[in-house]
């Protein structure tokens, strides 16, 4: 169940007409997403549905303990009952073979037999948002829903579910209960413009280089000369932006037209002159939600500067393995947390490099950018590798087979793609006053020509589409 398949498009369209029906009746209103929802879950994951629902019984309970309960220890004891709960989710069936193979390896034999889990579509993400819920009923923050209909709805709102972005609790559910649903011209048009362009980005950018290029390079980088393995990083590091950034559109625009409002998921990060930056830039919702719950509760800044370096970096790391239970991810997360690190002690060292990089004198930014950007590819080569030997290979051959008099000939033979890969990053890099522009001409359009617009967007995805399904590269998380 693709946002970019005809069967969701199809889908969609049959919901829409009754949500319409039911826009000024709440409680059929949240009934009837619910359902929509479960069965958009379950096409997705299977019986794993069930797990969803007692995930949302447990915490739906366990934040009325909380908030009922006056007791520091009592409330602590809800609280820890809750994350374990949610880390066991996680653990087991993220983990449970990558402890496996680290018990084995220490043991040197196979102590252990391997287990064949399924992981379950979006589980990551839901049980973050799970966990947000009740730690901020128990920071007092956020007052615990009535009715777990409601609770329901916030964790399995198909728009977010499978793929993030991760939504807060104390953002979204207030817009539950708004009756009627209001969605007016400017949220109509903005979701219009996003779904269309989320579109674009996965299913003819990210897609296109994946399949002809990038896919092949990283099968078997020894095949290829240092050069091409360099544009295959740059094309990963785009293919890897349009498709999640692409995903986080269409489930912003898609979520504005059933009148609900998301925050923003990215903002141009390839254009962070700062790895700070470039992480206030990218993935917004996971970000913050790793300063707000884990880097804050690791005591931040605020235990002396050698505790923030170590803070920063062991969030970054715990990041990393939050993408997958291998080492490529944590070292993935290690070298951003080091990155990470070095930036704020350069800060310290040096006043004047305060701040993100945003008010950075134009050279000095286009340096930033430069360098801030490799550090991001390198960090994708063991990102996207299917195993160490993969990143090692590609990153030998950019080394020591890199002979740039064969660039023309790879220009010629790659064209097409190449010419894909020019067009992403400009559409990346051009200033976001064209953004405003581009939603003014969606606005000013009338709804036939949009309509057309649409169906331009669904003929070009069509004739780039390859027999293959392209899942989205979040689902795997």
């Amino acid at each position: 169940m693709l946002f970019s398949s005809g069967v969701f498009l199809f889908l969609f369209a049959i919901f829409s007409l009754f949500y319409l029906m039911l826009r000024k009746r709440l409680v059929a209103r949240i009934v009837y997403v619910t359902l929509f929802s479960l069965y958009f879950y379950y096409k997705t994951s299977g019986l794993f549905l069930f797990l969803l629902v007692g995930l949302s019984i447990s915490d739906y309970a366990i934040g009325h303990f909380i908030y009922q309960l006056k007791g520091i220890a009592q409330r602590r004891l809800m609280l820890a009952l809750s994350i374990t709960i949610n880390l066991g989710i996680l653990c087991y069936f993220k983990y449970t073979n990558f402890f496996i193979d680290i018990t084995n390896n220490l043991a040197s034999s196979k102590v252990l037999e391997f287990q064949n889990i399924f992981l379950p579509i979006g589980v990551s993400f839901f049980t973050f948002q799970s966990m947000s819920y009740v730690i901020d009923i128990y920071r007092k923050d956020l007052n615990p829903v009535v009715r777990w209909i409601d609770y329901i709805f916030y964790l399995s709102f198909f728009p977010q579910l499978v793929a993030g972005p991760i939504v807060r609790a104390k953002d979204f559910i207030p817009q539950i209960y708004q009756n009627p649903i209001l969605v007016d011209k400017k949220m109509y048009n903005r979701g219009i413009l996003l779904i269309i362009s989320g579109l674009f980005k996965k299913a003819v950018i990210s897609n296109y280089i994946s399949l002809n290029f990038v896919d092949r390079i990283f099968d078997n980088p020894t095949l290829y000369s240092g050069v091409e393995n360099l544009l295959g990083v740059y094309g990963y590091a785009l293919q890897i932006y349009c498709d999640f950034s692409g995903y986080s559109d269409m489930a912003i625009g898609i979520a504005l037209l059933l009148g609900f409002k998301f925050n923003k998921n990215f903002d141009s990060p390839y254009k962070s002159a700062t790895i700070t930056e470039f992480w206030r830039r990218w993935h917004i919702s996971l970000s913050s939600w790793l300063k707000d719950y884990l880097y804050i509760s690791l005591g931040g800044n605020k235990k002396g500067r050698l505790r923030t370096y170590l803070n920063l970096f062991i969030t970054m790391l715990l990041g990393g393995l939050w993408h997958g239970a291998a080492f490529k991810f944590v070292l993935w997360g290690a070298i951003h947390g080091t990155a990470l690190a070095i930036h704020k002690l350069m800060m310290q060292i040096f006043p004047r490099l305060k701040g993100t990089g945003e008010d950075m004198h134009p050279i000095n930014r286009a340096i930033g950018i430069f360098i801030t950007f490799h550090i991001v590819c390198f960090s994708w080569i063991f990102f996207r590798a299917d195993n160490m030997d993969i990143a090692k290979e590609v990153i030998h051959q950019i080394t020591y087979n890199f002979d740039i008099s064969l660039l023309p000939s790879i220009i010629s033979g790659y064209k097409y793609i190449l010419l894909m890969m020019l067009l992403g990053y400009i559409l990346h890099f051009t200033p976001s006053k064209y953004s405003l522009v581009s939603y003014k001409i969606i606005k000013a359009m009338p709804l036939p020509i949009k309509a057309v617009l649409i169906v331009v967007v669904i003929w070009l995805v069509m004739q780039i589409k390859s027999t293959e399904i392209q899942p989205f590269i979040y689902f795997q998380f």
